[in-house]
């Protein structure tokens, strides 16, 4: 998991516009790819995978959009395997927006909704070289006051391509504030 972009306040503060953060539609597909391509620091997937995903898993993804334009995203999806927990595959900031709060803002939001449903724990994996998401990471656990355990999930000989390891942040008991 990359995360790209840092925190943000609710009122959208330092921004051209209000901030709202809700679930994705089909025609925000084209908006997510644009964001993960322009980062430079995502692994980039298909355009048709980000309109897939807004399509099948909006209900565990949000998106931000500031006067109207999707101007990042989180992407996540419930684990089969752990009823209580959800994986976040990506974050994104458009740099229009980059170090306003966005990312953290998006997370709190989306975990919110998903502890109503009964997510305790999130779940996501980040390369050990990647300090920005580390510190989005942290920082959510220390909001949400939850143990952060890091622990080896991917060793780089598990991908067919040069990619580094990805250590597992396993965050939670998440409760609802």
């Amino acid at each position: 998991m990359r995360a790209n972009g840092d925190n943000q306040s609710a009122d959208g503060a330092g921004s051209a516009g209000h901030v709202v953060i809700e679930s994705p539609s089909k025609a925000d597909g084209a908006a997510l790819w644009r964001i993960a391509r322009d980062s430079k620091k995502l692994d980039l997937n298909s355009s048709y995978a980000y309109v897939l995903w807004c399509l099948d898993f909006a209900d565990t993804s949000v998106v931000a959009r500031v006067d109207g334009k999707t101007v990042g995203f989180v992407i996540g999806y419930r684990r089969p395997a752990v009823a209580d927990a959800a994986l976040v595959w990506q974050v994104a900031v458009d740099d229009s927006q980059r170090g306003r709060g966005l990312a953290g803002k998006m997370l709190d939001a989306l975990f919110a909704r998903l502890a109503d449903e009964g997510v305790r724990y999130l779940d996501t994996t980040i390369t050990p070289d990647n300090e920005a998401s580390i510190r989005l990471f942290e920082s959510f656990a220390k909001r949400w006051e939850a143990t952060l355990e890091r622990s080896p999930l991917l060793a780089a000989d598990d991908f067919p391509d040069t990619h580094e390891r990805e250590d597992l942040f396993h965050i939670g008991p998440l409760k609802r504030a």
